[in-house]
């Protein structure tokens, strides 16, 4: 993994692997205030959240090393090609560094493999130099079509595999991140995201392979603290 960019692979700190999130549809200016507050003060490598707040971010983040990561395409990942390239385009343009697009989960389901790569293709060129994080949502995938969407994202040119949009049925676990690392090998970054409540799930994850944490729950996570429920 030598020579990879900058956030591709797992940190030497806990904190820096961590992607600060708030995609809640009700999250309000203040929430994202602090969520950007608690980044800077534990240099967490990123804030994520819905596009709405990608200036807002980028402002308050601007003195620090933080950088801004917005959604595309979800929680669903339904939306038209189209769509999802507009979106990122504007994302990017409002100042997020790293776009997580949600994969056309039912063309993968439908054996439509061709459209899920040129999906997943049109944003990360238009993104760039943005990096983009596919995705899978992994609790709805069996495990031939994981090993499917870690092959057609790596086809596709993104930079990132992720295993959750945090609102399905389950989030990250170890067994996941294992085979995504694996079908990735160091070609791509695996993030893992949906349920990291305590430092013992986030140590376990980097242990099986993600170079990334999405959490809501980063300070407990990096305070020792046990989080009882997490949106995301």
């Amino acid at each position: 993994m030598v020579g990879f960019p900058e956030g591709l692979t797992p940190s030497s700190s806990l904190a820096s692997s961590i992607d600060h999130t708030l995609l809640r549809a009700d999250a309000t200016e203040d929430e994202i205030k602090k969520l950007c507050e608690e980044a800077i003060e534990n240099k967490f490598f990123s804030v994520c959240i819905n596009p709405y707040w990608i200036s807002l971010c980028k402002e308050i983040l601007s003195p620090s090393p933080v950088i801004v990561c917005s959604v595309v395409g979800f929680p669903l990942g339904a939306t038209a090609t189209l769509v999802k390239k507009t979106e990122a385009d504007w994302c990017v343009k409002q100042g997020a560094s790293e776009i997580d697009m949600v994969m056309a989960i039912g063309a993968l389901k439908s054996k439509r493999f061709q459209e899920v790569e040129s999906d997943i293709r049109e944003v990360v060129k238009v993104a760039a130099p943005a990096r983009v994080k596919v995705i899978l949502e992994t609790a709805l995938l069996n495990h031939d079509e994981k090993r499917l969407a870690c092959q057609i994202a790596v086809q596709a040119g993104a930079h990132f595999v992720k295993t959750s949009t945090g609102f399905a049925k389950a989030g990250a676990n170890p067994a996941d991140i294992v085979l995504m690392r694996e079908c990735v090998g160091d070609l791509l970054g695996v993030k893992a995201s949906g349920g990291i409540r305590t430092r013992l799930d986030a140590e376990a994850l980097l242990r099986a392979g993600a170079s990334r944490l999405g959490t809501s729950a980063g300070p407990a996570i990096i305070g020792g603290q046990i989080q009882a429920s997490e949106v995301y």
